[in-house]
């Protein structure tokens, strides 16, 4: 008897709740196996491993399988008090892993063989070495040095981790060879390091070594993406991949050109909360995971929910519901409509920013409104605040990082102050469609 096709397996659990890629591996494990009746259990096991509620009826009131203290599950004054699945194996009762559902997420989505997940991404470059490569030299381009965010710089990370920086090239300028010529046989690297400068760009007269150029030089390639574009493909989004990306590196695309491990940030472009995710060779994220450090590091269940509710956003290639690409993407003319219709100051044309240490040189057009003079305080007294800037004498609020049911906030707000089109404290500007 001929097998069902794995598309029309994978679709015969869609009530599992899996997004369709995890259910098409499923299909396939079970065909492999020679039983597609097995899907569904398949399917249902993997759901079984994903972060979720359950119900605590052991009497332990601080289980630690089961993330100890309770919350509240739906609005906060009529959900239940649950406990979380955290480090419990639903299937067979014992203690699990709190990386293993995630994990299998975070691989399947960027084609790893396996990931971890700790709480910044500072945390996971620190992490990476201490396992891989402390005592040992580490040769880092000298233009890659960068300091992140709270003046924390990268040799000073890498000193925590016990691995000795080896600086080569120039500023502005390395080449493959440099590295080589770092690679010390009497005193052999185990990890070349390459780090994508996500907060700032050299222009000009540069060079600098290709992840595919470098692959292979020492036993162990890591990559530290930090910004955290998952595929530049974007194909979680229903039109082709905005402009401003320019030529940020996704992490597929680092995987698949040779990177061993590769570390990115959970917020920033990836859109979830704050942490960081280590992803590549099996055998190397294990290391990491079995290392001390690890124990510091991890982060709590609140996180690791969070982060696999964004994740399982991209596997079900719905960008709008991942709020960072929700705002990114909204047409500027839009954005104008709905600042002539609050009615409020003048409508202008306005340029946003990814922000946060990545894409520095990105800029989004946008469209907003401009009030006379500089009234952000009294912005910021509103209920909620509302934090805006000054440009030139004026205040802007540009209305791509507002969520449209706040708008009425900001007409309530300027209603109470009298900011109206032509009002002394608007202003006059030419609206710009």
């Amino acid at each position: 008897m001929r097998p069902p096709s794995v598309d029309a397996l994978a679709r015969s659990v869609t009530d599992t709740g899996l997004p369709h890629p995890l259910l098409v591996d499923c299909a396939r494990q079970a065909i492999a196996a020679g039983d597609p009746d097995s899907v569904r259990a398949r399917a249902t096991e993997l759901a079984g491993h994903l972060l979720g509620p359950v119900v605590n009826a052991t009497g332990v009131l601080l289980h630690t399988n089961m993330g100890r203290a309770p919350r509240r599950v739906g609005p906060s004054d009529e959900g239940p008090l649950r406990y979380s699945n955290l480090e419990i194996d639903i299937t067979t009762g014992d203690r699990g892993s709190r990386q293993a559902g995630l994990g299998h997420l975070l691989a399947r989505l960027t084609g790893a063989e396996a990931a971890i997940v700790v709480n910044n991404c500072a945390a996971a470059v620190t992490l990476v070495l201490a396992a891989l490569a402390a005592g040992t030299r580490v040769p880092v381009s000298r233009g890659e040095l960068v300091e992140i965010g709270g003046g924390f710089r990268i040799p000073e990370v890498m000193a925590q981790s016990g691995a000795r920086l080896v600086e080569v090239g120039t500023t502005n300028r390395t080449r493959r060879s440099d590295y080589e010529a770092a690679l010390d046989p009497g005193d052999p690297s185990t990890v070349v390091l390459k780090i994508h400068p996500s907060n700032y760009r050299i222009q000009g007269f540069t060079e600098e070594a290709t992840i595919s150029e470098l692959a292979g030089l020492a036993p162990d390639l890591v990559v530290d993406l930090g910004s955290g574009l998952v595929d530049r493909n974007c194909q979680w989004l229903d039109g082709p991949p905005p402009g401003w990306l320019g030529d940020e590196p996704g992490v597929r695309q680092t995987l698949a050109a040779g990177a061993d491990i590769v570390t990115f940030s959970g917020d920033k472009l990836f859109g979830g909360p704050q942490a960081g995710i280590i992803v590549g060779r099996a055998d190397l994220v294990d290391r990491c995971a079995r290392h001390p450090l690890m124990r510091a590091f991890r982060p709590g269940g609140l996180v690791m929910e969070a982060l696999q509710e964004t994740t399982l956003a991209y596997l079900r290639r719905d960008g709008d519901s991942i709020p960072f690409w929700r705002t990114a993407t909204i047409d500027a003319a839009e954005l104008r409509r709905r600042a002539r219709d609050l009615g409020v100051g003048d409508v202008i044309d306005t340029e946003a920013t990814p922000g946060a240490g990545s894409l520095p040189l990105a800029v989004i057009p946008s469209a907003g409104i401009a009030l006379s003079g500089d009234v952000t305080a009294q912005l910021r007294r509103s209920v909620p605040p509302i934090v805006a800037r000054v440009v030139e004498g004026r205040t802007v609020l540009d209305l791509r990082t507002v969520d449209p049911a706040d708008d009425e906030v900001i007409a309530r707000v300027a209603a109470e102050h009298g900011w109206f089109p032509g009002s002394a404290a608007s202003g006059r500007a030419p609206v710009r469609d």
